[in-house]
């Protein structure tokens, strides 16, 4: 075996050696040649803003009526369709009127009878020919006949069942050859009758809640309210507070509310549950991300900015209600920061990121106009004031 020189030996360690370093400089060339990640950037939105607070709540109806017959009779006919709007004073039933009938002329000559005798009772009193009691005995039977026979004429009128308010008719719980007794049993209701326009919508809100609402209405401000049904994603329905309760529930702490929701179209029904929305704080400036672009941090929230040095920062922040999409950011950013609001999780605090112009999509949020300034406060929200003689 040949065995090399020492001087040949050290030459080949060293070019070993210098090609293991130059494969490390290409390595590290390569790996710090890698350009950051990329993000979308933004900046928030800013837009005047008014909080509202949410509610579920379920629909009743103003006035729930039992429709039944005052008189007894056989049901001669039925004069609406089930399910129908009807007007107030509408005819619904029309009872068999012949026995009502005979019965008011009946009375009518009881009537006629006793005012002849008491007319003859006053000539008489007057020659002295009768008693004083004569006379008012007289004069009692009249008054007494000419009661019957308004009675008898009442039976006569509610031989004829009319609606006694305005709303949705249910079906009818009898049909035309049955005999109603007439009376408040729950077997002598004909029909029911809702009033659904307007329509009532109610929930519960903590004391807190109802301390704000009852100083904002005394400053002045009304208490608009926005509902949607189970099926919607628009508030479109609209309303107003007009009513708390007297008295807190002691088990729950809760109050219950109520709000008047128009329903030209009788489309919401009594016993519907629905969302509502009412009108928190006046009007002030905020900005705004999508909620998507903020992290959790503990029980804190965070948004991530890029400076222009392409360096990702963290920023705290205090967040308010969402509007549409966007997340109100009540404070920790600048209307002027770049708010990384896509690939969040290739934003690493301290690290470089290639920064991509993007531009917030602004979802559709509820009337964020301010409420209309009132000339008092409502009756729930003054307890001291007068109290009006009727609905």
């Amino acid at each position: 075996m040949k065995i090399l020189s020492a001087p040949v030996g050290a030459v080949l360690y060293v070019s070993a050696m210098l090609a293991l370093s130059a494969c490390s400089r290409g390595a590290a060339s390569t790996q710090t040649a890698e350009p950051a990640p990329p993000v979308s950037v933004a900046n928030p939105i800013a837009r005047e803003m008014v909080d509202w607070d949410d509610f579920t709540g379920r629909f009743e109806a103003p006035q729930d009526i039992q429709v039944r017959a005052r008189v007894g009779g056989y049901v001669q006919a039925v004069h609406f369709r089930d399910g129908q709007s009807v007007k107030k004073g509408q005819l619904l039933f029309t009872l068999d009127p012949r026995p009502a009938q005979a019965q008011y002329e009946f009375a009518q000559a009881q009537a006629s009878l006793a005012k002849g005798d008491f007319e003859r009772a006053e000539k008489l009193i007057e020659q002295k020919a009768i008693s004083q009691q004569e006379y008012d005995s007289a004069r009692a039977a009249m008054v007494q006949a000419q009661a019957t026979e308004r009675a008898r004429a009442l039976d006569v009128e509610f031989t004829r069942v009319t609606a006694p308010a305005s709303g949705l008719v249910s079906d009818r719980r009898v049909d035309p050859g049955n005999l109603v007794a007439g009376g408040s049993s729950a077997a002598d209701v004909l029909t029911t009758i809702v009033a659904t326009n307007p329509i009532y919508f109610t929930f519960d809100a903590s004391e807190a809640t109802l301390l704000k609402y009852q100083r904002q209405a005394r400053a002045g401000k009304a208490a608009p309210v926005r509902v949607k049904l189970q099926d919607e994603s628009d508030f479109g329905w609209s309303g107003q507070l007009d009513f708390a309760d007297n008295a807190m529930d002691a088990r729950s702490g809760a109050v219950r509310l109520r709000a008047v929701i128009a329903n030209p179209n009788n489309f919401i029904r009594p016993g519907m549950f629905g969302r509502g929305r009412v009108v928190g704080s006046g009007a002030y400036q905020a900005l705004l991300v999508p909620d998507e672009a903020i992290a959790n941090d503990g029980p804190g929230k965070i948004v991530y900015v890029v400076a222009k040095d392409g360096v990702v920062a963290v920023r705290p922040v205090d967040v308010g209600p969402l509007s549409g999409s966007l997340r109100v950011i009540r404070t920790g950013i600048r209307p002027d920061d770049l708010v990384v609001i896509n690939g969040v999780q290739r934003a690493v605090p301290g690290q470089k990121v290639t920064p991509q112009q993007a531009k917030i999509e602004e979802a559709a949020p509820p009337s964020a106009a301010p409420p209309n300034a009132i000339s008092a406060p409502p009756a729930w929200a003054s307890p001291a004031s007068a109290v009006p003689a009727g609905r």
